[in-house]
């Protein structure tokens, strides 16, 4: 069975470094499943960061969406996994459909999050079946204002419930504060 560990904290708190830094105390075959998508100039410039950062011998697997597709892949070369991060693939799924968040009804809201729970659900059961150590990074969003907008209040609602999911079925859970871990579970 798996072992999950979920790293949060806000933007720019150090919670990749801290989850690069512990998966490489782990020093096994370790496999980076990268969700960002580079969209401008300033998301090349971050994942270029991100890909310096890392040690050569990871292997990168680049998946914005549907994770689950290719957890039996990884599982089958790698000990540990090092998904960074939620929230971005989130926000892939999210945007995927093109949806109008200002113009559909409460109904489609709900069902909308209603597929991306199932996603993630599927793709959190799938590494708990693996024989995989894995640290999934996601951004804490709650800790600020209600936003003035309907897309962000929507956003803050589906990340914040995908973290409350993720965070009690993991066996570690930290907060990433200023650079400075705080375990908070296991």
């Amino acid at each position: 069975m798996g072992k999950i560990v979920l790293v949060t904290g806000g933007a720019r708190s150090g919670k990749s470094t801290f989850a690069e830094n512990e998966v490489r105390k782990l020093n096994q075959k370790t496999a980076y499943i990268a969700t960002g998508i580079a969209f401008d100039e300033a998301m090349k410039s971050r994942i270029e960061k991100h890909v310096m950062q890392r040690p050569s011998s990871w292997t990168t697997y680049e998946k914005p969406t549907q994770v689950h597709e290719i957890i039996e892949e990884v599982n089958k070369e790698h000990d540990v996994v090092l998904l960074d991060c939620i929230t971005v693939l989130l926000t892939n799924t999210l945007f995927q459909d093109q949806i109008d968040f200002d113009g559909i009804d409460e109904k489609t809201v709900d069902l909308t999050e209603e597929r991306i729970q199932d996603d993630i659900k599927m793709m959190i059961d799938m590494f708990r079946q693996s024989d995989m150590t894995v640290y999934l990074v996601t951004n804490e969003v709650g800790s600020g204002i209600v936003p003035e907008n309907r897309l962000a209040r929507v956003f803050r609602d589906f990340a914040g419930r995908s973290n409350q999911y993720i965070a009690s079925i993991a066996d570690e859970v930290y907060c990433v504060i200023s650079g400075i871990p705080m375990k908070i579970k296991g």
